[in-house]
Protein backbone atom coordinates (compact mmCIF):
# COMPACT_ATOMS: atom_id res chain seq x y z
CA UNK A 1 0.00 0.00 0.00
CA UNK A 2 1.33 3.59 -0.94
CA UNK A 3 2.31 6.08 1.59
CA UNK A 4 -0.01 9.02 1.86
CA UNK A 5 3.08 11.15 0.51
CA UNK A 6 4.10 9.22 -2.23
CA UNK A 7 0.08 8.98 -3.46
CA UNK A 8 -0.17 13.27 -3.36
CA UNK A 9 3.34 13.04 -4.94
CA UNK A 10 2.19 10.83 -8.05
CA UNK A 11 -0.44 13.63 -8.90
CA UNK A 12 0.99 16.46 -7.00
CA UNK A 13 0.76 18.98 -9.77
CA UNK A 14 -2.63 17.92 -11.03
CA UNK A 15 -4.71 17.16 -8.23
CA UNK A 16 -4.19 21.05 -6.35
CA UNK A 17 -6.89 23.57 -6.08
CA UNK A 18 -6.14 26.40 -8.48
CA UNK A 19 -3.26 24.99 -10.06
CA UNK A 20 -3.14 24.62 -13.52
CA UNK A 21 -0.03 23.07 -15.97
CA UNK A 22 2.01 25.86 -17.95
CA UNK A 23 1.27 25.99 -21.31
CA UNK A 24 4.61 26.99 -22.97
CA UNK A 25 7.57 28.49 -21.86
CA UNK A 26 6.27 31.84 -21.58
CA UNK A 27 3.96 30.93 -18.47
CA UNK A 28 7.27 30.93 -16.53
CA UNK A 29 7.89 33.94 -16.93
CA UNK A 30 6.09 35.10 -13.45
CA UNK A 31 8.63 33.61 -11.94
CA UNK A 32 11.73 34.17 -13.14
CA UNK A 33 12.63 36.83 -11.55
CA UNK A 34 12.71 34.94 -8.37
CA UNK A 35 15.20 32.75 -10.01
CA UNK A 36 17.10 35.59 -11.25
CA UNK A 37 17.52 37.21 -7.80
CA UNK A 38 18.64 34.02 -6.60
CA UNK A 39 21.33 33.69 -9.20
CA UNK A 40 22.51 37.27 -9.95
CA UNK A 41 23.13 37.77 -6.11
CA UNK A 42 24.49 34.00 -4.84
CA UNK A 43 25.44 32.01 -7.97
CA UNK A 44 29.25 31.87 -8.41
CA UNK A 45 30.05 33.79 -12.09
CA UNK A 46 32.30 31.00 -13.05
CA UNK A 47 30.05 29.74 -15.84
CA UNK A 48 31.57 25.82 -16.13
CA UNK A 49 30.62 24.84 -12.40
CA UNK A 50 28.49 21.87 -11.75
CA UNK A 51 24.43 22.95 -10.21
CA UNK A 52 22.31 20.51 -9.47
CA UNK A 53 18.44 21.66 -8.24
CA UNK A 54 17.11 19.24 -5.86
CA UNK A 55 13.45 18.82 -6.20
CA UNK A 56 12.97 20.83 -9.22
CA UNK A 57 9.41 20.58 -9.72
CA UNK A 58 8.95 20.91 -13.46
CA UNK A 59 12.28 22.42 -13.99
CA UNK A 60 11.48 26.38 -13.50
CA UNK A 61 14.54 27.19 -11.90
CA UNK A 62 16.44 24.98 -13.67
CA UNK A 63 15.61 26.56 -17.29
CA UNK A 64 16.68 30.12 -15.82
CA UNK A 65 19.59 28.62 -14.70
CA UNK A 66 20.81 27.57 -17.96
CA UNK A 67 19.27 30.44 -20.04
CA UNK A 68 22.20 32.36 -17.73
CA UNK A 69 24.94 30.28 -19.33
CA UNK A 70 25.57 27.79 -16.36
CA UNK A 71 25.23 24.16 -19.15
CA UNK A 72 26.74 21.75 -16.74
CA UNK A 73 23.09 22.09 -14.52
CA UNK A 74 20.36 19.52 -13.89
CA UNK A 75 17.30 19.08 -11.91
CA UNK A 76 16.04 16.25 -9.80
CA UNK A 77 12.42 15.56 -8.91
CA UNK A 78 10.13 12.68 -7.16
CA UNK A 79 7.44 13.14 -8.85
CA UNK A 80 7.07 12.00 -12.34
CA UNK A 81 4.03 14.27 -13.34
CA UNK A 82 6.28 16.82 -12.73
CA UNK A 83 8.83 15.54 -14.95
CA UNK A 84 6.55 15.16 -17.62
CA UNK A 85 5.42 18.77 -17.89
CA UNK A 86 9.08 19.19 -17.75
CA UNK A 87 9.47 17.08 -21.02
CA UNK A 88 6.34 18.56 -22.48
CA UNK A 89 7.77 22.18 -22.02
CA UNK A 90 10.90 20.79 -23.48
CA UNK A 91 13.37 22.08 -20.62
CA UNK A 92 16.62 19.97 -20.63
CA UNK A 93 18.17 18.60 -17.33
CA UNK A 94 15.19 17.41 -15.83
CA UNK A 95 14.94 13.96 -14.47
CA UNK A 96 13.10 11.83 -12.36
CA UNK A 97 14.36 10.75 -9.05
CA UNK A 98 14.11 10.29 -5.65
CA UNK A 99 16.83 13.18 -4.12
CA UNK A 100 18.42 10.85 -1.24
CA UNK A 101 18.97 8.02 -3.66
CA UNK A 102 20.23 10.61 -6.58
CA UNK A 103 22.61 12.13 -3.70
CA UNK A 104 24.05 9.02 -2.45
CA UNK A 105 24.78 8.16 -6.07
CA UNK A 106 27.03 11.39 -5.84
CA UNK A 107 30.61 11.12 -5.22
CA UNK A 108 32.41 13.11 -2.69
CA UNK A 109 32.76 17.13 -3.16
CA UNK A 110 31.55 16.78 -6.70
CA UNK A 111 29.04 19.73 -6.99
CA UNK A 112 29.53 23.50 -6.48
CA UNK A 113 26.04 24.73 -5.73
CA UNK A 114 22.81 23.00 -4.84
CA UNK A 115 20.03 24.62 -4.50
CA UNK A 116 16.34 23.22 -2.61
CA UNK A 117 13.97 25.80 -3.21
CA UNK A 118 10.96 24.59 -0.96
CA UNK A 119 12.17 21.39 -0.78
CA UNK A 120 13.56 20.65 2.76
CA UNK A 121 10.39 20.82 4.68
CA UNK A 122 8.94 17.88 3.57
CA UNK A 123 11.33 15.95 5.70
CA UNK A 124 11.34 14.99 8.76
CA UNK A 125 13.66 16.12 11.68
CA UNK A 126 15.57 13.01 11.44
CA UNK A 127 15.80 12.45 7.30
CA UNK A 128 16.26 16.05 7.27
CA UNK A 129 19.59 15.73 9.40
CA UNK A 130 20.83 13.27 7.27
CA UNK A 131 20.00 14.42 3.58
CA UNK A 132 21.72 17.96 5.14
CA UNK A 133 24.87 15.30 5.73
CA UNK A 134 24.58 14.49 2.29
CA UNK A 135 24.63 18.16 1.13
CA UNK A 136 27.60 18.52 2.85
CA UNK A 137 29.34 14.91 1.24
CA UNK A 138 28.82 15.85 -1.88
CA UNK A 139 29.30 19.74 -2.03
CA UNK A 140 33.48 20.91 -3.12
CA UNK A 141 35.33 22.81 -0.54
CA UNK A 142 33.38 26.43 -0.32
CA UNK A 143 30.23 25.51 -2.33
CA UNK A 144 26.86 26.68 -0.99
CA UNK A 145 23.82 25.02 -0.84
CA UNK A 146 20.93 27.71 -1.11
CA UNK A 147 17.35 26.72 0.47
CA UNK A 148 13.93 28.35 0.72
CA UNK A 149 11.63 27.49 3.04
CA UNK A 150 8.96 28.25 5.54
CA UNK A 151 9.64 30.72 8.26
CA UNK A 152 7.78 29.54 11.70
CA UNK A 153 8.83 33.41 12.58
CA UNK A 154 6.93 34.45 9.52
CA UNK A 155 3.55 36.64 9.72
CA UNK A 156 1.31 34.10 8.17
CA UNK A 157 3.76 31.61 8.31
CA UNK A 158 1.19 28.46 9.22
CA UNK A 159 -0.41 29.38 5.93
CA UNK A 160 2.54 27.94 4.15
CA UNK A 161 3.47 24.70 7.08
CA UNK A 162 -0.08 23.57 6.55
CA UNK A 163 -0.68 24.82 2.62
CA UNK A 164 0.81 21.19 1.64
CA UNK A 165 -0.28 18.16 3.56
CA UNK A 166 3.32 16.65 2.90
CA UNK A 167 5.18 19.38 4.82
CA UNK A 168 6.76 18.28 8.12
CA UNK A 169 8.23 21.12 9.79
CA UNK A 170 9.14 24.93 9.87
CA UNK A 171 12.33 26.93 10.23
CA UNK A 172 13.38 29.69 11.82
CA UNK A 173 17.04 31.58 11.47
CA UNK A 174 18.34 29.40 14.60
CA UNK A 175 17.22 26.19 14.20
CA UNK A 176 17.98 25.98 10.08
CA UNK A 177 21.52 27.34 11.55
CA UNK A 178 21.63 24.23 14.03
CA UNK A 179 20.98 21.89 11.54
CA UNK A 180 23.39 22.77 9.20
CA UNK A 181 26.35 23.96 11.17
CA UNK A 182 26.01 20.63 13.34
CA UNK A 183 26.73 18.92 10.17
CA UNK A 184 30.09 20.63 9.34
CA UNK A 185 29.11 23.74 7.37
CA UNK A 186 31.31 26.65 8.00
CA UNK A 187 28.55 29.53 7.57
CA UNK A 188 24.78 30.03 6.89
CA UNK A 189 22.63 33.60 6.76
CA UNK A 190 19.28 33.28 6.22
CA UNK A 191 16.91 36.50 5.13
CA UNK A 192 13.43 37.61 4.18
CA UNK A 193 11.58 36.70 0.79
CA UNK A 194 10.67 40.41 0.20
CA UNK A 195 8.86 41.31 -2.62
CA UNK A 196 11.19 42.44 -5.66
CA UNK A 197 11.93 45.10 -7.52
CA UNK A 198 10.77 44.37 -11.44
CA UNK A 199 7.29 46.33 -11.94
CA UNK A 200 4.99 49.37 -10.70
CA UNK A 201 3.09 46.73 -8.68
CA UNK A 202 5.56 44.98 -7.22
CA UNK A 203 7.65 48.17 -6.30
CA UNK A 204 4.74 49.37 -4.63
CA UNK A 205 4.37 46.00 -2.37
CA UNK A 206 7.87 46.81 -1.52
CA UNK A 207 7.33 50.11 -0.14
CA UNK A 208 4.41 48.77 1.73
CA UNK A 209 6.47 45.89 2.98
CA UNK A 210 9.53 48.05 4.17
CA UNK A 211 7.56 51.55 5.37
CA UNK A 212 4.36 49.73 6.74
CA UNK A 213 4.03 46.12 7.66
CA UNK A 214 7.84 45.22 8.81
CA UNK A 215 7.62 48.66 11.06
CA UNK A 216 4.06 47.45 12.19
CA UNK A 217 5.06 44.16 13.01
CA UNK A 218 8.40 44.76 14.73
CA UNK A 219 6.52 47.56 16.96
CA UNK A 220 4.48 44.65 18.18
CA UNK A 221 7.39 42.42 18.77
CA UNK A 222 9.04 44.86 20.87
CA UNK A 223 6.36 45.29 22.67
CA UNK A 224 5.41 41.54 23.51
CA UNK A 225 9.04 40.64 24.28
CA UNK A 226 10.49 44.02 25.60
CA UNK A 227 13.02 44.13 23.15
CA UNK A 228 13.51 44.42 19.71
CA UNK A 229 15.58 42.26 16.83
CA UNK A 230 15.75 43.87 13.64
CA UNK A 231 16.62 41.05 11.57
CA UNK A 232 14.35 38.90 12.57
CA UNK A 233 12.66 37.38 9.05
CA UNK A 234 8.67 38.14 9.12
CA UNK A 235 8.09 37.04 5.19
CA UNK A 236 6.29 33.66 5.11
CA UNK A 237 9.23 31.79 3.35
CA UNK A 238 12.91 32.88 4.03
CA UNK A 239 16.16 32.21 2.31
CA UNK A 240 19.29 30.75 4.00
CA UNK A 241 22.52 30.00 1.88
CA UNK A 242 25.11 27.35 3.91
CA UNK A 243 28.68 27.37 2.68
CA UNK A 244 31.04 24.26 3.10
Amino acid sequence: MKTYKEKIYEYYFTKRVSRSSPKDISDLESRQPFYQNLIDNYFPMEKDIKIVDLGCGYGAFVYCIRKNGYKDSLGVDASSEMVGVAEYLNIDGVRHGDIVSFLNEQPDESIDVLTAIDLIEHFSKQELFELVAQFYRVLKKGGRIITHQPNAEGVFGNAIHYGDYTHEQSFTRVSIAQVFLSNGFNSIISFEDKPLRHSLKSNIRRILWDFLVRPFYLFLIAVESGGSDKEVALTKNFFSIAVK
